[in-house]
């Protein structure tokens, strides 16, 4: 079982408008309602896979309610930490040509007691995860050593942990030595305080976090595949994708599927880019199904093309925390 933590979720609307105006009224061809957050996805994902998956995550006001609602009816167990505050309310805006604005609210502020709640809630349930998918931004309320808690107390109870976040929150978990941690490059950018070109800087750069802590890294590289290091050794693993429909939730599929199929060595890492491959050719934030994955069309090799420029360099665009 793939238990999913998302500290910070959300209500997702999307729209789909001909065109967006600025200071105008704007129609929408068409429209739809999702639960939103990283370990969300991940629990979507997994189920889709047909894995047993549990999602906990904090829930508050009616956004919250209809969060729960929407999950149940995707056959997703839920297990709630109800909070004062209301669930945030997250707005998509897609245009014919691919073009996506998004608005992100900030969401509730925690207190001290709900944080604790949650704690204890994933604590819980963590006898039974055979993975503990912590991911998603930190809500207000949540120190940045808010994950390296969660690690500490999971680990103490036998369980895995792995761990997609970004900037202060990734840079602090690293002390309580997650098993695995997904970051993309712009993220492995930021944690190590300089621009990614090719590969081999992904690589020296997961190298890093491996040195901060991290067990084991699977760094996401857009187009260019995905980047695995860990114990067992260091692999590079790449799907070609004729046509990209949409790449919401694909880093958050590669993910499951990497879990799904065990969390380390080079077969994990061919899920991995199987699931991202076939998310990417779905239409907004569905996962994928097992006829939806193409593995022969995945290629995992050890030797890591270290000079191939990255198709999108990851530059610097905040020093790290």
């Amino acid at each position: 079982m793939i238990l999913t933590v998302t500290p910070n979720p959300s209500l997702d609307r999307a729209y789909e408008v001909p065109a967006l105006t600025r200071g105008a009224v704007v129609r929408a061809t068409g429209d739809r309602m999702d639960p939103g957050g990283k370990g969300v996805n991940v629990s979507r994902a997994a189920a889709a896979a047909g894995v047993p998956t549990l999602a906990v995550l904090p829930l508050g006001g009616a956004p919250g309610a209809l969060v729960a609602q929407l999950l149940d009816e995707q056959g997703i167990a839920v297990a709630p930490v109800a909070i004062t505050g209301p669930t945030r309310s997250n707005i998509s805006v897609a245009e014919p040509d691919g073009t996506l604005t998004k608005i992100n609210a900030p969401g509730p502020e925690l207190t001290a007691a709900e944080s604790e709640s949650l704690l204890a809630a994933v604590a819980a349930h963590s006898a039974r995860a055979d993975w503990i998918a912590c991911c998603g931004s930190l809500p207000r309320g949540l120190a940045p050593s808010w994950y390296a808690d969660l690690a500490d107390r999971c680990h103490a109870a036998g369980a895995r942990i792995a761990l997609d976040t970004s900037g202060p929150a990734l840079l602090a978990a690293l002390a309580g030595r997650p098993d695995v941690v997904k970051p993309n490059a712009a993220e492995l950018a930021e944690a190590v305080g300089r621009p990614l070109a090719t590969v081999g800087d992904a690589l020296k750069a997961a190298d890093e976090l491996r040195e901060r802590g991290a067990r084991a890294v699977l760094a996401s590289l857009g187009a260019d595949g995905q980047l695995l290091v860990d114990d067992s050794g260091t692999y590079f693993g790449h799907a070609r994708v004729d046509v990209v429909r949409s790449d919401v939730g694909a880093g958050d599929s590669s993910l499951a599927g990497f879990l799904v199929a065990g969390g380390t060595g080079p077969r994990a890492l061919a899920a991995a880019v199987a699931h991202g491959a076939a998310a990417v050719r779905l239409p907004g934030s569905l996962m994928p199904t097992p006829p939806d994955l193409v593995p022969d069309a995945v290629t995992v090799t050890a030797r890591v093309p270290l000079d191939l420029p990255l198709t999108e360099p990851a530059a610097l665009t905040e020093p790290a925390a």
